[in-house]
């Protein structure tokens, strides 16, 4: 895989700064590790890869908060088109950690906020004004839920229109049961651009026939380490898992 992205060629970080789409539309498909390096080599001609100090496949990890009830998590099981997300975002080579807040409003389109923290473990104490202007929930009865890590790969096509991120080895750990699991067969891809510009991974995918698939890896990482939630709209993904051979 590492000789793989070498192939490609680099964009830094200070190069992607026009392309940040924080009004976006996202979509997010799933596949195998097993089918990851054939996709990779089909795009390589028409795609940049992100590099951060000599890297191209970081990590990442992420803490998410919920109220005692899991509410946010229920309005997605629910069907909910407005809701929202609260989470803590490190990136792990770079020492950077953000405190963000994702809003989905009714139309599919994701706006997210967020503001800079020392380090990922920084006191709940030192981000509760900013989540008391943008969140629609008490900040003061958030709780830790579930902690996700995973590797990240960032292609941006070669007209700098979007960005597609691939994530894999996603490990999950939720804080309240104590439960862990290591999904090391599944690839999660995730289309990030602004408008109905063309996408020529769009067409790559549809000809491996990796069709459009939401997944949430709060929501999932949730279903899938805490056996007491409400899992009704998940069964459908949750048999994709299991079809594809990856739980």
């Amino acid at each position: 895989m590492n000789d793989l992205l070498q192939q490609f060629s680099a964009i830094t970080l200070e190069e992607m700064s026009g392309i940040k789409l924080m009004n976006r539309t996202d979509t997010k498909f799933i596949t195998t590790m097993a089918r990851l390096e054939e996709l990779l080599v089909k795009a390589q001609s028409q795609y940049f890869i992100q590099e951060t100090n000599g890297e191209r496949n970081m990590p990442y990890f992420t803490r998410y908060f919920d109220t005692p009830d899991c509410d946010m998590y229920v309005s997605h099981q629910n069907g909910k088109k407005t809701r929202q997300k609260v989470r803590v975002r490190s990136y792990e080579n770079s020492g950077l950690a953000f405190i963000e807040v994702k809003n989905k409003n009714n139309r599919g389109r994701t706006k997210k906020k967020r503001i800079s923290l020392e380090d990922k473990d920084c006191p709940f104490e030192s981000y509760v004004n900013f989540l008391s202007e943008h969140l629609a929930y008490n900040p003061e009865i958030l709780l830790p839920q579930i902690e996700n890590s995973f590797n990240r790969i960032t292609l941006v096509n070669k007209h700098k229109t979007e960005r597609l991120t691939i994530d894999t080895l996603l490990r999950l750990e939720n804080k309240v049961t104590g439960n862990n699991m290591l999904l090391d067969k599944l690839v999660i891809i995730e289309l990030k651009r602004d408008g109905n510009e063309y996408s020529p991974i769009r067409d790559i995918m549809r000809d491996m026939r990796i069709m459009p698939q939401g997944f949430s890896k709060y929501c999932m990482g949730m279903t899938l380490t805490n056996e007491s939630l409400k899992r009704n709209r998940f069964k459908e993904r949750l048999m994709l898992l299991e079809k594809m051979q990856i739980i």
